[in-house]
């Protein structure tokens, strides 16, 4: 839970401090531009507010690995909900409209999970999950958008380590397969869902484990 709560906040400080400027260049997810990427991360807190508070009286069906669906490529760009999450990127016309729901929105969103019980039953995406799963999910959640956020932004923080960590881990877990320990922990994550390709020397140390990258999430 505090760990979703530092991954969270870290991102939003990232956003707030962005100039302008940036909100016009390419982030790291696949035909979006930063001001995409945010627009984003605004639904996403939405659906954490949402699912906070849809109670769920079932056994879990999901839990934080679970959660994610996997997929073999990534994702072109042209899919009809990334497109309307363009436009409705677009609508917003000056930075400052972002920020300010992404602060407003997410604020609210962080409030929420750091009162939710961790053991309480929770519905989405016609699963059953834990609060403290779901919450979990979401840790790998910020921090590979936290790393689609800075892609181009050299000059911005990139995500907390402790979140760079455990996501890793996660991946890992899904992957069935640890990536190599020369690693670091972003660029596992950027090569194992595909963000970017591993260069020659990284796909011989990946060995068997190349075969089932990249992991798309979602």
């Amino acid at each position: 839970m505090d760990l979703f709560s530092r991954s969270w906040a870290a991102l939003r400080t990232a956003v707030a401090e962005l100039p302008d400027e940036d909100f016009a260049r390419p982030s790291g997810c696949t035909g979006w531009l930063v001001r995409d990427l945010v627009c984003h991360l605004i639904i996403d807190a939405q659906d954490v507010l949402i699912t906070l508070v849809t109670p769920a009286d079932t056994e879990p069906t999901r839990d934080a690995l679970s959660y994610w669906h996997v997929a073999a490529t990534p994702p072109a760009g042209d899919d009809p909900l990334d497109a309307l999450t363009v436009r409705l990127a677009a609508a917003y016309e000056q930075p400052w409209l972002l920020r300010f729901h992404l602060d407003d929105v997410g604020s609210a969103a962080g409030r929420a999970a750091g009162l939710a019980d961790p053991a309480a039953r929770v519905s989405t995406r016609d699963e059953v999950l834990t609060a403290g799963d779901y919450l979990t999910a979401y840790v790998l959640e910020w921090t590979l958008h936290h790393l689609d956020l800075v892609a181009h932004l050299p000059a911005a923080d990139g995500p907390p380590a402790e979140g760079l960590a455990r996501s890793r881990r996660m991946l890992e877990k899904i992957a069935g397969a640890a990536f190599p320990a020369s690693f670091s922990d972003a660029d596992a994550l950027l090569v194992g869902t595909g963000r970017r390709a591993p260069t020659a020397a990284e796909d011989a140390e990946l060995a068997e484990l190349a075969g089932k990258l990249p992991l798309v999430l979602g």
